[in-house]
Order: C-alpha cells, then sequence, then structure tokens
C-alpha cells in the first residue's frame, strides 16, 4: 500500500505541523508520519513558554517573527492558543550574570528587539509581585515574551493541514528513508505502508538522529531527559516567566487562563536519553526552588509531574538545513526551544524547501557548521 504527496513529514509535533502548515499554505500535498499521536513528544511535555531573549541573531530574529504569529493565531487558526505576553523575566544574583545580560540586552536590542532592557531588584519586585529580592542584582526582562497552549497550537495547525489536502498518519513508526539515484523517494513505516514524495522533512525532534543515520546522514542531536510540574489553579498573580540560572535554580510560570503555575529546571549531571520516567527527587526540589523565588506560594498543590527530552544541538541552537541526501531536509535540534521557534522555523523551512535553495537559510542553522559558538540563553 502507497500514499503519494507532494512532501513527508516525519514528526508531529510543533516543527512538523508548523512545517506542513506552511508548506499547505504554498500548495504542497503533505504527509505528516508521526509514532505516537500528535503532541505526543517533546511539544506535549513542554512548560509553553514563548521568548526572544536569545544571543543567536537568527534565534532573535526568528522569535520575534514567532510571538507576531502567536498574537495573530486565534484568528489565523480559528482555535484560542492561550496567547499572553506575560513577559520574561531572567534574574541576575551576581555582578556576573548582571554583565553578561547586559551584554545580551545590547546584542538584542541591535537585533531589534527594542522593549528588552535591564530592571533593578526593585523593578523586578513590582513586574513579579511576591518576588523575593534578597541578593538579586536585577534582571534582563521583556514584557513581549509570553506563553500559549502547546496542544491547541498543534491541533489548529492538523486541522488546516487536512483542509488544504493534507493527511495525518498517528501510531506510525517510520524504519526506512526510501531513495533512489541518490534522491529521496519517500519513507517506509514499520507495518510495511510506505508514503512516496519528492520532499522528505526530518522533523522527529528528539529522535532525529535516529531518522538521519536511515539517510546515512548523521544528525548531531542528543536526547536529554528533562521533568516538570504543574500545580492547581489559583488567582492569577501577575508572575511573568521567572528564569534562575544558579545552579539550585529553575523557571517557572503561571498559565493566564487557568491560573495553574507550571516549571522545570535542567538536571545536573544531565540524563540521556529518551526516558520519560519521573522521579522523587524532581518533585521535592522543583517546589523549593519555586519557593526560594516566591515564598508567598508555600500553600500550592502540586497536582502532576513528568518528564520528556529536550534535542540538544552542540551549540545550543538549531538545525535548518538540506542533507546530502537530495530532498532530504531536517529541521530539528530546537534545544528545548521547539514550540517558541515553530511557527517562525516552519514559515522559514517552507520558504528554503520550495526555493530550492542550496545553502541554509540562517548559517548558524547548518548542519555542517563551526558548533562552538554557542548559544548563551539555552
Amino acid at each position: 500500500m502507497s500514499n503519494t504527496s507532494d512532501a513527508v513529514i516525519i514528526g508531529g509535533g510543533i516543527i512538523g505541523t508548523a512545517c506542513g502548515y506552511y508548506l499547505s499554505r504554498k500548495g504542497l500535498k503533505v504527509s505528516i508520519v508521526e509514532q505516537g499521536f500528535l503532541c505526543s513528544g517533546s511539544t506535549g511535555r513542554c512548560i509553553g513558554g514563548i521568548r526572544q531573549q536569545f544571543t543567536s541573531p537568527g534565534s532573535i530574529k526568528l522569535m520575534m517573527e514567532s510571538v507576531q504569529h502567536f498574537k495573530e493565531m486565534e484568528q489565523e487558526l480559528g482555535v484560542d492558543v492561550h496567547w499572553h505576553n506575560g513577559g520574561y523575566l531572567f534574574l541576575a544574583h551576581s555582578p556576573e550574570k548582571k554583565q553578561a545580560f547586559l551584554s545580551n540586552i545590547a546584542v538584542q536590542q541591535a537585533a531589534g528587539l527594542k522593549d528588552v532592557g535591564w530592571v533593578n531588584a526593585g523593578e523586578c519586585r513590582e513586574i513579579a509581585p511576591g518576588l523575593d529580592i534578597s541578593g538579586l542584582w536585577g534582571g534582563s526582562y521583556c514584557p513581549s515574551d509570553g506563553q500559549a497552549y502547546p496542544f491547541a497550537v498543534v491541533q489548529g495547525y492538523a486541522e488546516k493541514i487536512k483542509k488544504s489536502g493534507g493527511s495525518i498518519y498517528t501510531f506510525f513508526q517510520v524504519s526506512q528513508i526510501l531513495q533512489q539515484g541518490g534522491k529521496v523517494t519517500g519513507v517506509k513505516t514499520e507495518n510495511g505502508q510506505e508514503f512516496s514524495a519528492g520532499a522528505v522533512i526530518n522533523a522527529a525532534g528528539a529522535w532525529s538522529k535516529d531518522i538521519g543515520r536511515m539517510a546515512g546522514i548523521e544528525i548531531p542531536v542528543e536526547a536529554e531527559r528533562h521533568e516538570a510540574l504543574i500545580t492547581e489553579g489559583v488567582e492569577y498573580l501577575g508572575i511573568p516567566m521567572l528564569v534562575d540560572y544558579r545552579a539550585d535554580g529553575g523557571y517557572f510560570q503561571q498559565y493566564r487562563h487557568n491560573g495553574q503555575f507550571i516549571g522545570c529546571y535542567s538536571p545536573v549531571p544531565n540524563v540521556p536519553g529518551h526516558s520519560v520516567d519521573s522521579t522523587f527527587e524532581f518533585l521535592h526540589e522543583m517546589p523549593k526552588r519555586m519557593l526560594k523565588l516566591v515564598p508567598g506560594l508555600e500553600n500550592l498543590k502540586v497536582i502532576r509531574q513528568w518528564a520528556g527530552s529536550y534535542e540538544n544541538t552542540p551549540d545550543g541552537n538549531p538545525i535548518l538545513d538540506r542533507t546530502g541526501l537530495d530532498g532530504f531536509y531536517t529541521v530539528a535540534g530546537m534545544c528545548g526551544h521547539g514550540f517558541m521557534l515553530g511557527p517562525a522555523m516552519g514559515r522559514v523551512a517552507a520558504d528554503f524547501i520550495t526555493s530550492g535553495s542550496q545553502a541554509a537559510p540562517y548559517p548558524e542553522f547548518a548542519l555542517k557548521r563551526d558548533f562552538s559558538q554557542t548559544e548563551a540563553m539555552k
């Protein structure tokens, strides 16, 4: 049994569906092949934050575009994605971190992000009511950063793809990249079904390295487990996403639409692999880290915890490029930022794929690049 389309996209998360949506808008017939259900990978396990505060000019530019897409998404997709520009506040608890943030702000403003700026400790507390400012030097604040609901965004894109004549196949696991004469011809799944297309997009996230190897292409992406939790809903307190880069820090925000707090931290040492196991260590530690910043949250009840995968590259920047196999593209390695980058990444990828261009649209996102220039605000 064979299915023919213009493009096959491997992966049904934010990157895959955004690519599919923008390719569909260009008139291409799209098939998305997903090993689980839509949003079952990293996208459905993220905490929904959306920020423009990066140090890579490409990421800053893409994120400024993504924020605009999120603002217009309800009208464009016809679904409420719960967009709210609640802001991001990066906290500096040392003079060295203050200086680093000031340098980052200069880069961001030069790239066109005009509303980002330095705020002192007192202003931080005004921005984030209840914030403990003990030892705080200040922070980097961008009020146009925000939040949205990942499942609504992905479903919105998926419905538009289907209305444009595309198809979405869930619980189909790709086992082979089909090729002939140095050109991709489609994919084959474990159940024997073939999907034929002149373009195949590897948007498999934490599994993109495995997909690349099916085509003999090495994709430098490594999966890493991260855990998260969510609380009961309470009255909205107006606290932006708080980011604390200290060794015992973390990041969390309150959803505007239901009052729940959601947060996580980066484990040290890191936990490589695809495990989605939850740990008592995280359940014990994350609330302590939240209370260290906002002590008034002490009576909040945690209602759920889970784990998912970051898809990390060596330099903390994504990959958006063609590969050595003609017609085979990689849009992956989002390093925990896939949901926020997704809308703009999908638009740029669709333009790139249909243009026939040989050069990656952003040199810092090329598959073959110097990985020594690391994104400082991972």
